[in-house]
């Protein structure tokens, strides 16, 4: 593939030259679906923590300004994809599955949630981490791979840090993948049973909030179609 300079932001990573995060998202706009483009700008915004819980945003491969940048950078085949994409990534979505799950979640109608979220007691003592939260209804998403299962470690984890949710009043509501891709995928009715039981309704009138609403970037970006 052959591309103007303009579009093509390189950097060298282990002596070998190569198209930046952002570049290569805006690049495959052409193959991707803009559920696609979603999930992987998520991945590459994403502050990832360490082994402490720490953020280490030193390792972020990108800022959804550099999406944006990438994106406007010229005409590119699917610029309609990105400009769609980029309104619906978020920071802190820690696999393709949190992703897929927010998105069904606020197309469904169900609030916007928090991501990545350290929940504290009264005191500022950290009880966890929980990937997806519902603030107002105190409800913590935990959307659950097969380690949760097999590595007894983080079994006993999540089981003293659910029990300290329930003391402090939260609802912790588990996921796994097959109820986001399941064959009849159930995860949007659970949660939103979830967050009735604390005291959400829906209002008829609002759109879906992961549509209309960014809360991680200030400013409209158009760019034109290729």
């Amino acid at each position: 593939m052959k591309l103007s300079p303009a579009l093509a932001s390189v950097r060298v990573q282990d002596g070998l030259p190569m198209t930046t995060p952002a570049t290569t998202w805006a690049m495959l706009a052409g193959e991707l679906t803009v559920r696609e483009l979603v999930t992987l700008g998520d991945f590459f915004v994403r502050v990832p923590r360490d082994a402490k819980g720490r953020l280490q945003s030193d390792l972020r491969l990108a800022t959804i300004g550099d999406l944006e940048r990438a994106m406007c950078a010229g005409r590119r085949v699917g610029a309609g994809k990105l400009r769609e994409a980029i309104e619906l990534i978020r920071v802190g979505s820690a696999s393709p599955l949190e992703t897929e799950f927010r998105l069904d979640a606020t197309t469904a109608g169900l609030p916007e949630p928090e991501l990545d979220v350290e929940i504290r007691d009264e005191g500022g003592r950290l009880l966890g981490i929980s990937e997806v939260v519902y603030r107002d209804q105190r409800v913590a998403v935990e959307i659950e791979g097969d380690h949760h299962r097999t590595d007894r470690a983080q079994w006993h984890r999540d089981i003293e840090k659910y029990a300290a949710y329930a003391g402090i009043g939260w609802e912790v509501v588990r996921l796994t993948s097959s109820h986001i891709r399941g064959s009849r995928p159930r995860a949007v009715a659970i949660v939103g049973a979830a967050l009735r039981r604390r005291g959400w309704a829906p209002t008829v009138a609002a759109e879906p909030s992961g549509v209309t609403t960014r809360r991680n970037r200030a400013g409209d970006t158009a760019c034109r179609d290729t």
